[in-house]
Formats: structure tokens, sequence, C-alpha cells
């Protein structure tokens, strides 16, 4: 389909921010960002691209999405891609082993455009051509995104599921739009945790939990263990006072747990 009017973003839309995680072929990035501009989308992110940035190929493949690229935000990790947001969705085709709410495509518009429109920070993230995403980085979403498509045949191209995604997002948004009312923001819940804080507050549990020899006896199993953690407080949707108050909670445990130790080493010695 031929036809633009030039415009960057659609700026009447709520806007996510669509994360490519370790994208291989700068072509694929380019088609992707093509697919944002299609429907209204123009924030793009990219982590550890195989080819490196900026590039060529991209260019060429975007067909005057240019835009797009040049607004890119490169990253080293997914960590530091989603560190400003408050929620995060996974896409993927392949079933995990984690327990994280599964939605289609349609679903996650519905309540990510909510979300921005709320006043959050929504993004969206698209694992690289060869094997997408890997379990780490899915721990870090609140929810998978998964297109009921053919079980024998259901991995889509990199640009084919960003495409899906941008235009059943724009059909949310423009839904939304029409309504005259938000729903009120429960007063007392606060905002959601951002990732970065939620991130600070997974490590040092992690750094608690191996100070208390949580994972003594079971140091094989210490990786899927730390994911299956990090999944469900993520999958919790804490919100900034509730994460606080954690913080609080650990380090008491913490200080308890080495104040018995001093006076048990006290009394040994005495």
């Amino acid at each position: 389909m031929a036809g633009t009017d030039r415009r960057f973003r659609d700026s009447a839309l709520p806007q996510p921010a669509i994360i490519l995680v370790r994208p291989q072929m700068g072509e694929n990035i380019g088609a992707a960002a093509r697919a944002m501009l299609n429907f209204g989308l123009g924030e793009m992110r990219l982590v550890a691209p195989r080819d490196g940035w900026p590039s060529e190929s991209a260019r060429a493949m975007a067909s005057r999405a240019d835009e797009v690229l040049e607004h890119a935000r490169l990253f080293e990790t997914t960590e530091e891609a989603i560190a400003d947001l408050h929620h995060v969705y996974a896409t993927t085709a392949r079933g995990r082993e984690m327990a994280k709410p599964v939605v289609t495509p349609r679903e996650a518009a519905d309540t990510g455009v909510g979300r921005v429109r709320a006043g959050e920070r929504v993004g969206i993230l698209f694992g690289g051509e060869r094997a997408g995403l890997d379990n780490d980085d899915v721990a870090l979403a609140r929810a998978v995104v998964q297109v009921t498509a053919n079980p024998a045949f259901s991995s889509l191209n990199l640009a084919q599921a960003v495409l899906l995604v941008s235009y059943e997002w724009r059909l949310a948004a423009l839904a939304a739009g029409k309504a005259t009312t938000m729903p009120p923001a429960p007063e007392e819940a606060g905002p959601v945790a951002e990732a970065a804080q939620m991130t600070a507050f997974l490590d040092f549990l992690s750094a608690e939990l191996d100070a208390a020899g949580f994972f003594h006896r079971i140091a094989d199993k210490r990786p899927t263990m730390l994911r299956n953690i990090r999944a469900m407080f993520h999958r919790a949707d804490l919100r900034e006072q509730e994460v606080r108050t954690l913080f609080g909670v650990v380090r008491s445990l913490s200080g308890h747990r080495q104040g018995t130790r001093g006076a048990k080493g006290g009394e040994k010695g005495g």
C-alpha cells in the first residue's frame, strides 16, 4: 500500500517503546522501523545489534522511515533498555517454564494503551532472528505476548512480529481515544515501580541470598532459581513504595542474621 503524509510518529497516539534485543540483520531493523511508522509508532530501542549501529542496510530497508532509525536509542543490555519503563511485555513463540501471564497482541495493546494513558511507560521486547528472546530477557517482563499462529510453524519474521503488534496497538489506541473518561487510578497505590528499581532490588536480594548460603547445596540450580525469583517479582506488578518496603524487609533480615551471628560469636569467645 502506497501513500504517506511525511509526518513522523502519530503524536496523538500513546507511544510504547519497541525494543529489538540483539537483532542480527540491519535489513530487519529497517523493516521493523517501517512497520512501526506504518501505524504511528516511533520509539525504537536497540540492544546490542550484531552488525553494529548505525546501519546503512537498515536505512535502505526502512523505505523512508528514516526518522525512526535516527531517533533509535542504543543499549548494551536489555536491563538498561527497560530501566525507565514501568511495564514490559516479551514476545515469544515458545512455551517457557516461567509462570507469567500469556496474552494476545490485542490484549497486550488494550492494557498497554491504558497504562500509557495513565502515565506509565510501556515497552515491548522482540528477540533476534535466530532464536528470539532468551529466558533471562523473558524473566524481565511482566507478561508474555503470543500470537495464535499455526503451532507447527509459529515463528514470525522480526518485522512481521513488530508490524502485527504495532497494528493492534494502533487499533487499541484509537478505540481508547474515543472514550470520554479515564478510569481513575487507585490513590493509595502509588506509581508502578520502574524496571531500574526492580533490578536494583533483585540484585540486592540475590546478593543477600548468596550471603545467607541459600544456594549452598543447590549451586547447579542457582541460575534457574534466580531467573524464576526475578520472574515472580516482575509478575507482581509492584509499586514504588512496595519495592522500598521489600528493600527494608530484606535489610532487616540481613541485619538480624548478622547480629545473631555476632552475638553467638561473642558468647563463644566469652
